[in-house]
């Protein structure tokens, strides 16, 4: 389900993914937060249209302005432990890995995904991008629902 939001002017494109961070310092006195602040923190979204014939309003955190775009929660990929993995399932992320020059880090510390919660896995997608992990975990990389 799609959700009106507004958005800087330079990430308002199709396709565009990000992670919703909540409010900012900037933010406050703004006549435009409840058309802003509309989102779930620390939820990955992505840009499904832009509003047609809205204005760029000004705004104290975005220099190009604000535009109206419609939002959806987007899949966030993530390693998972193997072990019982497949669609429609819940599951949690393994842990931190301090591995950040491993080709899966991004995968191990998802955008969007927090440690310790449950999501259901939408698509299994297979091995994950690195030879050998380094904290020995089988994992499996996978695309997890982020909407609640």
């Amino acid at each position: 389900m799609s959700t009106v939001t507004l958005i800087g002017s330079r990430l308002a494109e199709p396709g565009t993914e990000f992670v919703y961070e909540g409010e900012a310092d900037g933010c406050a006195g703004c006549p435009y937060r409840s058309q802003c602040l509309n989102l779930s923190p620390d939820t990955k979204y992505r840009v499904t249209s832009i509003r047609e014939n809205a204005q760029t309003l000004e705004c104290a955190m975005h220099d190009g302005g604000v535009r109206a775009v419609e939002v959806e929660p987007a899949p966030a990929r993530a390693n998972i432990t193997s072990k019982g993995a497949f669609a429609g399932s819940k599951t949690s992320l393994p842990g931190p890995c301090p591995y950040v020059e491993c080709p899966s880090h991004e995968y191990c510390e998802p955008d969007g995904i927090a440690f310790g919660e449950e999501y259901r896995i939408s698509d299994i997608i297979g091995e994950p991008p690195h030879e050998v992990c380094h904290l020995d975990r089988s994992l499996e990389l996978v695309e997890l629902e982020t909407d609640d």
